[in-house]
């Protein structure tokens, strides 16, 4: 089991940065993938970026170039730089973990969760 905890969410002007975490307990964490995942209001849980053990990444294509996602296996911590942000950026950001390598960007694709956390941008 892992459990996840996110923080660094909160509300910023456009054009801003944020730079969020998502903390990991339980098993060994560079054995996961990791992933951030956004959930605007009335809309689907989208895929953001991912994270294999290796180093290796990969975005969805409207934040490329502004968003960086990494990962220290020795804090057991991921994390998700944002730059540049927009107002339709605004969501409620998740991280997920899924053991081994895997190459998904669909939601039902990993078993742990945190919580969430808002990021609010605006205009």
């Amino acid at each position: 089991q892992v459990q996840l905890v996110e923080s660094g969410g909160g509300l910023v002007q456009a054009g801003g940065s944020l730079r969020l975490s998502c903390t990991a307990s339980g098993r060994a964490f560079s054995d996961y993938t990791m992933a951030w995942f956004r959930q605007a209001p009335g809309k689907e849980r989208e895929f953001v970026s991912i994270s294999w053990s290796d180093a290796r990444s990969s975005y969805t294509d409207s934040v490329k170039g502004r968003f960086t996602i990494s990962r220290d296996n020795a804090k057991n911590t991921a994390y998700l730089q944002m730059n540049s942000l927009k107002p339709e950026d605004t969501a409620v950001y998740y991280c997920a973990a899924e053991y081994g390598s895997i190459i998904s960007t669909n939601w039902d694709s990993y078993d742990y969760w945190g919580q969430g956390t808002q990021v609010t941008v605006s205009s």
